[in-house]
């Protein structure tokens, strides 16, 4: 097991409030909760968009982490492009400008529309089936 060392935040580095900012003054990639109450970590990621005029798009991918047992991975949700540019390096430099408040936006709006609107968090569902 690999555990974490603490680095102080470097704000020379970026502004905080955003996404790559984010990346760069923490030295980590940053963390959101989605409204099912689970974490999800962010990650800038690019792919070719099949488009001369814009060839390579930015988006985010939302990491969602387990909340029981092991830690890791349960899955993830992916945004539409945030930007596009000539270069995979450009797009993400693009995207990295989105502020975190958007990415908070953005992952409540996928998990709407993975689970619907239902505005229960998952220890809410766990407490009715319980019968509490």
């Amino acid at each position: 097991m690999s555990h974490g060392r603490f680095l102080p935040p470097d704000y020379t580095r970026g502004d905080e409030t955003t996404v790559g900012g984010y990346a760069a003054v923490h030295s980590r990639a940053a963390a959101l909760e989605g409204k099912d109450g689970l974490s999800y970590s962010l990650e800038l990621l690019t792919d070719d968009t099949g488009d001369p005029a814009r060839p390579v798009g930015a988006y985010l991918v939302f990491l969602q982490w387990r909340r029981m047992g092991e830690q890791g991975i349960d899955g993830h949700l992916e945004s539409d492009f945030l930007a596009y540019a000539p270069t995979a390096a450009e797009a993400i430099a693009l995207a990295g400008a989105t502020p975190l408040s958007e990415c908070q936006r953005l992952l409540d709006a996928l998990v709407a529309a993975r689970d619907g609107d239902r505005g229960r968090r998952w220890f809410d569902v766990m407490r009715e089936e319980d019968g509490a």
